[in-house]
């Protein structure tokens, strides 16, 4: 009985699951010289089209990788050759291991690799296995690397520790597009991934690098939501670095963690921030244990 009972728990769950995969629509948004944003399930895919090959700027689930393929298809007859990661997050490395298979060299920051190699958890408590050897990046770097492909220069840099200590942008020069992985939450605050050694000051830090970059018409591909201006992450950034410095300001007064919660130290913007995955305690957190709150 307790098996049936165990058994009907486990199955609408899993149905849940697939209906998730079978129903979610993925498609190709053109941006310009032949890079596009590719949408689905989890982080913004980035792809860059032309007469060498499809290169990716991450893949999100392994189940909507046939998708996600269709999706290039419709743009190009070039096969994927190139997976770049920006992060380890499975929303953005879950399809490496069937591009990999199917013969796409899978390329990362070092950090990105030593992570996936072993057992992770993102917060507290949601455990990430180690990932199969086939979804491994093999080609791995420390600082930068430039792609030279499709008639363009893709230079992919590692910044310090933001969203987690592996983070790595892509400019796309020619077409004069950043994808900024997840150390840009266009749909609201930040996910610093303390766990994964994200850091608060680093976020701040890599939308300063991209705005170094920007010229007045430079499209910026967040990790999660619409593409965006360097306007629209100049004010993302100059709000998380706000509340970085209250945050900061009340460490230095001897607050704990929950006054820190309790004080609307994000009220000013949580109308128009507030409303995404990170909710403003979470937020305060992140950024009190990035300060080096215990």
């Amino acid at each position: 009985m307790i098996r049936r009972l165990l058994l009907l728990a486990v199955v609408p769950t899993a149905l849940t699951a697939q209906s998730r995969w079978d129903t979610a629509t993925v498609k190709a948004q053109p941006l310009r010289g032949g890079v596009y944003m590719i949408t689905g399930v989890g982080g913004n895919i980035g792809l860059s089209t032309g007469a060498d090959a499809a290169f990716l700027v991450d893949d999100q689930y392994a189940p909507l990788t046939q998708k996600i393929v269709a999706a290039v298809r419709s743009v190009t007859d070039q096969p994927v050759k190139f997976v770049i990661n920006t992060h380890w997050h499975g929303d953005h490395t879950g399809g490496n291991e069937n591009f990999g298979t199917a013969g796409a060299l899978l390329v990362a920051h070092d950090n990105v690799r030593k992570r996936m190699s072993v057992e992770q958890f993102v917060g507290t408590a949601r455990r990430t296995p180690v990932s199969p050897p086939a979804a491994l990046p093999v080609v791995t770097f420390n600082d930068s690397l430039t792609f030279h492909i499709n008639g363009d220069s893709l230079l992919a840099f590692h910044v310090p520790p933001a969203h987690t200590d592996g983070d790595v942008l892509i400019y796309f020069v020619k077409a004069n597009v950043i994808h900024m992985g997840d150390t840009y939450f266009a749909t609201g605050y930040p996910f610093v991934d303390v766990m994964s050694g994200g850091n608060v000051n680093g976020v701040i830090g890599a939308a300063d690098r991209a705005l170094g970059m920007c010229t007045a018409n430079t499209i910026v591909i967040p990790g999660h939501g619409p593409t965006q201006t360097c306007d629209n992450l100049r004010t993302w950034r100059n709000m998380v670095a706000a509340v970085r410095d209250r945050v900061q300001a009340e460490i230095q007064k001897g607050r704990t963690l929950d006054e820190l919660k309790a004080a609307g130290l994000t009220a000013a913007f949580d109308a128009q921030w507030g409303r995404g995955f990170i909710q403003p305690p979470a937020f305060v957190e992140a950024i009190y244990r990035s300060l080096g709150g215990r």
